[in-house]
This record gives structure tokens, C-alpha cells and sequence, in this order.
């Protein structure tokens, strides 16, 4: 048995394309974060279980999301991700015939303000989505969470549909949230930053999406996405760096 999990807020413009996706799995399971729009509604067409949990972070959640889940195999994905007939056929026969592996990596291809990214660190960027229900739980932490897995762990081929930034607000509002919670991240975890290092961090990071991972061969989304990401990096480390000098104030 194959059980979906996803974790929501918010996502009425793409989760309905996601749930249509995933809709031949044996079991559908959303953990839903108090959306306010019409999420929950549209997720309760699709899915075999969905609850509304207070918001923990992105780790927490998606354990709550895998405590739930009744499969023996689990698929873990995002409201923006889209898993083709393609990937489909691929894991069914992957579940099937697992050999020895506990665990797969499966290719991701991003879309970055309508152009899907060859280059720029973002292809074929393999994320840990598929493994055994007894033999995975996701990390606890805030932001960036990991799929920690006991056993071998494969990859497949065939990559999935990442539709992540639709027009820069998204980018910019992403990139102001995620930088809030990798600082608390770093700060709980007993970091430090400084200005200095925010700026440091930030160019080599630029330096490394656009030149050494080929960025400018993505045109200008290369060029939009490696100064993003310099800018979400460096104000990761400047919010590291405040935390650092005033701990009790947000």
C-alpha cells in the first residue's frame, strides 16, 4: 500500500493540480496549517484523511502528516509539485520490486518564473521523497527538513514537476520567510553570524549559482535566481546576526 502525504496552507491555486497528480495512490493524507482559503475544501475531494494542525514547522508537520499515513510505502510531496504518468508508472513498479532499498531519490525539475531550470544547481536536484514507513521520519527542523532514513536507499529517473515561483513576489516573499526561519533554525542550534559573514555568504553563494553551477546558461531566470538566492542567504545571516545580538527580541 502507497500512502500520499502533503502539508498545507494556503494553496488553493495549485493543490488541486497536485491532488489530481497523486490520485491513484492507495491513500491520500493532508495536514493542513489553518488555511484560510479554500484548501481544506478542495483537499477533502481527493484525500482519505485530512486534519488541521496549529503550525510547528516544516519537519513536525510532516511527521504528523507520515504518523497518519496507513501505507507501508510512503510518497511525500509539496502542494507546488505534480508527479507525471511518467513518475507514476515508475514508483508503482519501484514499490513493486524494491530490492533491498528502505528509500528513493527521485530528480526534481523546477519552474523559476516560467522556465523550467537545467542549470543553476536546481537540476536534476535529487530530493528523498519515497521510502518505507517503518524505516524514515522527516528531521525536526523548521525549515529545510530532511527525510532521515535506516537502510539503502536508491534512485529513480524520472524527475518531478516543480512549479516553485510563479512571478518574483513569490520569490520575495518566500525568500523573507525562509531566511526568518533558517535564522531561528541557526540561532536554536546555537549559531552566530555577523554582518560581515551575511555579505560574504551571500556573494560566494551568488558566485557559486551563476558561475560554478552554470546559472548563466538558464538565461536571465539564472541571473534573477542567483542574485535570490545571494539575497536570501545574506539575509539569512543578517537575521542570524540580530538574533545573536538582541536574543529576546523578533
Amino acid at each position: 500500500m502507497l500512502s500520499v502525504i502533503i502539508i498545507t496552507k494556503n494553496e488553493e491555486k495549485k493543490i488541486r493540480d497536485c491532488l489530481e497528480s497523486v490520485k491513484w495512490a492507495d491513500e491520500i493524507v493532508v495536514v493542513d496549517a489553518g488555511s484560510e482559503d479554500r484548501t481544506v475544501q478542495i483537499c477533502k475531494e481527493y484525500a482519505t484523511i485530512v486534519v488541521t494542525e496549529k503550525w510547528t514547522g516544516f519537519g513536525p508537520q510532516k511527521n504528523k502528516a507520515l504518523a497518519l499515513a496507513k501505507g507501508d510505502w510512503i510518497l511525500s510531496i509539496d502542494a507546488d509539485e505534480r508527479i507525471t504518468d511518467e513518475l507514476q508508472d515508475e514508483i508503482l513498479q519501484t514499490v513493486a520490486h524494491p530490492a533491498d532499498h528502505n528509500a528513493f531519490e527521485i530528480p526534481r525539475h523546477s519552474n523559476y518564473c516560467g522556465r523550467f531550470m537545467k542549470y543553476s544547481g536546481w537540476y536534476p536536484d535529487y530530493v528523498l521523497r519515497l521510502f518505507k514507513k517503518d524505516s524514515g521520519k522527516f528531521s525536526d527542523d523548521l525549515v529545510h527538513e530532511k527525510v532521515v532514513v535506516a537502510g539503502k536507499t536508491g534512485k529513480l529517473a524520472t524527475p518531478i514537476r516543480h512549479y516553485s515561483f510563479d512571478n518574483l513576489d513569490q520569490v520575495i516573499q518566500k525568500m523573507n520567510d525562509y531566511s526568518s526561519l533558517s535564522a531561528e533554525n541557526m540561532h536554536l542550534n546555537g549559531k552566530s553570524a555577523s554582518l560581515g559573514k551575511a555579505v560574504g555568504r551571500g556573494f560566494w553563494t551568488f558566485f557559486r549559482t551563476y558561475i560554478l553551477r552554470l546559472g548563466f546558461l538558464d538565461g536571465k531566470e539564472g541571473l534573477m535566481l542567483a542574485i535570490s538566492n545571494a539575497e536570501g542567504t545574506y539575509y539569512k545571516y543578517a537575521k542570524l546576526a540580530l538574533k545573536n545580538k538582541h536574543p529576546h527580541e523578533h
